[in-house]
């Protein structure tokens, strides 16, 4: 089967839908589907439910979305970058599951892996325990968290193959792994595509089973949420 597709438009066509649920992979501005997301907000498609540690910043990333008013909901660990986010949120547009970062990872991890839910001390006595079970374990309060998945994986790696092996660079390689195997159907994007064979089977991160779709992306910005520099 014939994963690589010649642009994004391309490899996320027949994939979307309204309403559905998105994963979108990147810490910050690190390692986000930079032509992944141009391509959702060439397309329209709206009440999305956005899975993302961040919401990106104004006018670049998830807050590309946000400025089109196509996400309905986030479920999300940090937003603190976006005033859009901020806006749509105090002014009842838009939704937000918060989550504690280690358990947001955890929830989309166990998701990826088939396991529905697990139990966690983070959050207890907070309002993130509001509505959960509570259990005792050894003496100790946890509470329930659900597994995560999506209708679609949207991820960025450094280097890839043809049948979706992928590859990841330092930061990028923190919620980009686990969202690939957490979606009905993962598109990548890569930085560099690479022959079939010339990843070493150890340095690969993701393997291909995991991703349905690649494309080979060009000039990314790679911006930089908060630029501190040395006065000279």
């Amino acid at each position: 089967m014939k994963k690589t597709y010649p642009d994004a438009d391309a490899a996320l066509a027949g994939l979307l839908f309204d309403g559905m649920t998105i994963m979108s992979g990147g810490f910050g501005l690190c390692g986000i589907p930079e032509k992944l997301i141009a391509a959702l907000v060439k397309a329209g498609t709206k009440n999305l439910t956005v899975i993302s540690n961040n919401a990106g910043v104004d006018e670049f990333g998830l807050g590309l979305l946000l400025q089109t008013r196509q996400i309905k909901k986030m479920v999300s660990s940090y937003v603190g970058e976006n005033k859009t986010f901020e806006k749509q949120y105090l002014g009842g547009e838009l939704e937000l599951e918060f989550n504690p970062q280690g358990t947001l990872a955890e929830r989309i991890r166990a998701g990826g892996a088939g396991i529905p839910g697990f139990y966690t001390k983070t959050g207890v006595g907070t309002l993130i325990a509001e509505g959960k079970e509570h259990k005792e374990f050894d003496g100790h309060t946890y509470i329930l968290e659900r597994g995560l998945k999506a209708d679609l994986s949207i991820v960025k790696a450094w280097k890839g193959d043809a049948q979706g092996n992928l590859v990841f660079r330092k930061t990028s390689r923190n919620f980009n792994p686990m969202m690939a195997t957490a979606g009905k159907v993962t598109v990548a994007e890569v930085e560099e595509l690479v022959p079939v064979g010339s990843l070493g089977p150890d340095a690969i991160h993701t393997p291909g089973i995991f991703v349905q779709r690649i494309i080979h992306g060009q000039n990314y910005e790679k911006r930089i949420e908060q630029r501190t520099v040395r006065a000279v």
